[in-house]
């Protein structure tokens, strides 16, 4: 939670406190490192206009790399993803991010991906969607490049992610998309990713 990562909704929030989960706000840009934590759920925003802060927090970039490469269950949304890969090209400036997906993140004039989507889990997702067919919504600029084979979470029936057809990286316990969620009846990622965070745990 700080300028770069903001995009967050507040029940969504709640849910997980609902569930037992105690909330701890990490600032990528200031903090030295990740504190001791069970997950990590890292939302959308901006890195790119706070590229140049976030590659200035190497001890922060190593932290997370490290961690997730160890198994920390990990969830992030398009800022969050853009994050999670070797770098972030904007405005003609390339800045380090946390290098932990094979993949790099370039920013474009036009959307690469706006509005309401649809798409199913994959055989490779780290946790059972609830339901067939789950929706989302999208509006980033960027797009990945120079991705190495990687398994997607999500194959996408309506709207853009990743590549046309898919969402999601997933590498040892992170799963990270374009697609923005939100917790609902019909969809309650926020118990489905509890629960996986303390299936990792145990």
């Amino acid at each position: 939670m700080d300028e770069a990562f903001g995009f967050y909704y507040p029940d969504d929030l709640e849910a997980f406190q609902a569930h037992g989960a105690e909330i701890v706000s990490i600032d990528m840009i200031r903090d030295p490192q990740l504190p001791s934590i069970d997950g990590l759920f890292i939302g959308g925003g901006f890195p790119e206009v706070h590229a140049a802060a976030l590659a200035a927090n190497r001890s922060m970039r190593e932290s997370i790399k490290t961690a997730l490469e160890a198994g920390l269950p990990a969830y992030a949304e398009c800022g969050g993803l853009m994050y999670l890969c070797q770098d972030l090209t904007w405005n003609g400036e390339t800045h380090p991010m946390a290098g932990f997906f094979d993949a790099a993140t370039v920013m474009q004039d036009r959307p690469q991906g706006r509005g309401h989507v649809r798409f199913r889990p994959s055989a490779t997702a780290l946790w059972p969607a609830t339901g067939a067919e789950q929706k989302a919504h999208e509006f980033h600029y960027a797009r990945l490049d120079h991705m190495a084979p990687l398994a997607f979470a999500r194959e996408v029936t309506r709207g853009h992610g990743i590549d046309g057809r898919h969402d999601a990286l997933v590498k040892a316990n992170t799963q990270a998309g374009f697609f923005h969620l939100r917790n609902t009846a019909q969809s309650p990622w926020v118990a489905d990713f509890f629960a996986f965070v303390r299936s990792v745990r145990r």
